[in-house]
Parts: C-alpha cells; sequence; structure tokens
C-alpha cells in the first residue's frame, strides 16, 4: 500500500508517518529497483500498519514516543520482563493521574454546590481562583 493508504488505515496523516520514521519508530522502505533513480512510490504492507497501530495504541496508553521505541526494541530482544516492568510503571503514573483528577473533580463539586447554595457575598468558585 501507498504511504497515503498506510496513514488512511492507520488513522494519523502521512506526515506522522514520515516522523515515525525519522524519529526512527517505523522503518522507511526501499524504493522499487526501476524507480531508485526517478523517485518510485514505496510500498508499505501489513508489518507496517501492524506497528503504527501499535504506536498509536502505546500513545494512547500514555507512552511517550520515546518508550514506544524503547518497546519496540525490547521486543526485538523478546525482553518481555523490562516490557512488563514498563508497563506497571505507566500503570503507576496513571493511577496518581487518576487520583489528582479525582480530587479536582471533588474540590470542584464542593465549590459548586457551595456557590447554589445562595450565601451572601462573591461566588465561592470566583474567589477559590483567586491569586
Amino acid at each position: 500500500m501507498t504511504i497515503a493508504k498506510l496513514a488512511r488505515e492507520g488513522g494519523v496523516g502521512v506526515e506522522t508517518i514520515r516522523y515515525y520514521q525519522r524519529r526512527g519508530l517505523m522503518p522507511e522502505p526501499e524504493r522499487p529497483a526501476a524507480a531508485r533513480s526517478g523517485g518510485g512510490v514505496r510500498r508499505y504492507g501489513e508489518d507496517q500498519l501492524r506497528r503504527l497501530r501499535f504506536i498509536r495504541s502505546a500513545q494512547s496508553a500514555g507512552f511517550t514516543l520515546d518508550e514506544i521505541g524503547v518497546l519496540l526494541a525490547l521486543d526485538a530482544t523478546d525482553n518481555w520482563a523490562r516490557a512488563q516492568a514498563m508497563a506497571r510503571e505507566r500503570l503507576a503514573a496513571l493511577d496518581a493521574r487518576v487520583a489528582e483528577l479525582q480530587a479536582a473533580r471533588e474540590a470542584l463539586a464542593r465549590l459548586a454546590d457551595r456557590c447554589a447554595s445562595g450565601d451572601p457575598g462573591p461566588c465561592p468558585i470566583l474567589t477559590a481562583f483567586e491569586p
């Protein structure tokens, strides 16, 4: 498939694929032999599509591109113990972020309740965010 089709199938833009290639996350296929001098169209296969989908899924799980590069390298060496450790580290970071967001949600809910009480004076929501 062409890079445009790969991009469509992977749900990204062509420039995203090129960026991943520059970062070393995706290989850049060779140009066809007859077209090397004239700029032939590179073709991508199912392996590249699987890799692209892996990158996108790993990003959705919160991994950085650097971490994804490490995961891809670990896969090539079958170092699953390190990959598992990285996943557990990511889980801990996500759990911490969820706790942080939950605390912010609860604080905002308390402020909204205080604001709805109709007490005289300035709105508690507005005063809570003053420097």
